[in-house]
């Protein structure tokens, strides 16, 4: 049995604490300063104020200022903080965990740089721990799963990434369950940038729907030539953009291209592009959907921001890029939404 400590008592993050639960494990699930009142009702309740399913018996429940505590003994740290918590957990949480303690997070995004590269949030995590000399053994999660079907035991198959193989495989013997699956990989940018750039993606995809809502009703049937469309356009995009990378293998495009089509289906990021293509710009959109957290609008303007640069460089062609740039549009420039489907097609001898 491991002591397992989750950091960050959102939907994601208490999510996890089935499966590392039911594993036999012992879980303490710590809230950030913004969980104060899911920790509090799950203690009193024994559920996750979202869930309809209530948490594995024997979990023990800390509030941040019990952080401490809850990390003291742990044999691993689940980061369960969103992209927006990314430096809250660099400054606050990194320096307390142990050398010998990995962390294993679950936030997805990406940062990009002046120059126009991409970095992933364990790159941006190594900075922090190799200027206070930590050598904490960093992995993350990639790959297609909602927290609520990882709640209800829906199978799901994701992908643990980190520089070191042997540090992999503990952490599997420590979450795998018959309904969580665990690939493994050391190619951390490959599968964290495939599982970012989705977010950007989904809501691209999303526009269809709303597109078509605004066609032929709220409650009409959904059409899904143009949401396979606009999926087969950006799954080519997210290809070019690995191969950017240096990570275009087939195992990371199949990673994001799996997490893009449950974030079109299960995810937030359908909301806004719901109703961006409804006809709200995106300041309605964000007002109608007060309180929900959306990573995808920051992926989406950092990735299309880099791809520019790049152009301006002659490293990348803005017209490998329609789909990207036209979300870019909407999203900076208040563009309405008018899919560029012809740009989409090819002629390959």
């Amino acid at each position: 049995m491991a002591t397992v400590t989750i950091i960050g008592a959102g939907m994601m993050g208490s999510a996890l604490a089935f499966p590392a639960r039911e594993n036999g494990n012992e879980v303490r699930l710590v809230g950030t300063h913004l969980d104060r009142e899911i920790i509090d009702v799950s203690r009193k309740t024994g559920r996750h104020p979202k869930f309809k399913t209530d948490f594995p018996t024997g979990i023990k429940y800390y509030q941040v200022e019990e952080m401490k505590e809850a990390i003291d003994g742990a044999d691993m740290i689940i980061g369960g903080v969103s992209s927006f918590g990314v430096d809250w957990f660099s400054d606050t949480v990194l320096p307390l965990i142990p050398d010998s303690v990995p962390v294993l997070t679950v936030t997805k995004g990406l940062m990009d740089t002046p120059d126009g590269k991409l970095l992933t949030y364990p790159d941006l995590w190594q900075a922090k721990l190799d200027a206070i000399g930590s050598r904490v053994k960093l992995n993350a999660i990639g790959g297609p799963c909602t927290s609520y079907e990882l709640v209800a035991h829906d199978q799901t198959e994701v992908a643990f990434c980190g520089k070191d193989m042997e540090t992999l495989r503990k952490l599997k013997a420590i979450m795998a369950t018959d309904y969580y699956h665990i690939s493994l990989t050391t190619d951390v940018t490959g599968i964290e940038s495939a599982v970012a750039l989705k977010n950007g993606y989904a809501l691209g995809i999303a526009l269809t729907v709303g597109l078509n809502q605004r066609r032929f009703g709220l409650d009409s049937e959904l059409h899904y030539n143009s949401q396979a469309a606009v999926f087969g356009q950006a799954v080519k995009e997210m290809s070019r953009l690995l191969d950017y990378q240096g990570a275009g293998t087939l195992d990371n495009l199949a990673v994001g291209a799996g997490d893009l089509y449950v974030t079109v289906y299960g995810g937030r990021t359908r909301l806004v592009g719901i109703l961006l293509g409804r006809g709200m710009n995106i300041d309605e959109a964000k007002a109608e959907l007060k309180g929900v957290t959306l990573e995808s609008l920051v992926v989406a303007v950092r990735v299309a921001r880099a791809v520019r640069v790049c152009a301006e460089k002659g490293i990348l062609n803005l017209s490998d890029f329609p789909l990207l740039m036209h979300v870019d549009d909407i999203l900076t420039e208040r563009k309405e939404v008018n899919i560029p489907w012809e740009s989409f097609t090819f002629e390959k001898e």
